[in-house]
């Protein structure tokens, strides 16, 4: 069972990332890193897809009537965010405490293999030791 840094590490290995983080999106704050930080600044980038994360994860785990889901599974799993030239993939940790992480991973858009880094993070997140 890998831990934060560990699982990092296997982040970055995948073709074309560029960087990746995980990130407490309650805080907004980055719990590890390792490569580029997009804009260079990983507690920036930890604080704006935080907003991001935190916004999709709220407003998703709202039923149609408006009333919150009590599912023990995220509502959401994944966001993609597309740019010119990356993708960035946040993947939803569960917990068996109050799942308030993901994992950023920035792809460079010509080298990267966005359904196989859904797959691998996926995987990562599943496996990911949190403590």
């Amino acid at each position: 069972m890998p831990g934060i840094d560990e699982s990092l590490v296997e982040a970055i290995r995948l073709p074309g990332a560029q960087g990746a983080s995980l990130v407490d999106w309650i805080s907004g704050l980055a719990l590890g890193a390792v490569g580029d930080a997009p804009g260079g600044d990983w507690e920036a980038t930890a604080a704006q897809t935080a907003e991001l994360a935190r916004h999709v994860a709220e407003n998703a785990s709202l039923g149609a009537g408006g009333a919150a889901e009590t599912d023990k599974e995220p509502a959401v799993e994944d966001l993609i965010a597309t740019t010119g030239d990356a993708y960035h993939l946040l993947r939803f940790v569960s917990t068996p405490f109050d799942s308030t992480v993901f994992l950023h991973l920035w792809l460079d858009r010509n080298d990267g293999n966005l359904a196989l880094a859904r797959i691998r993070l996926a995987e990562l997140a599943e496996r990911l030791v949190l403590g």
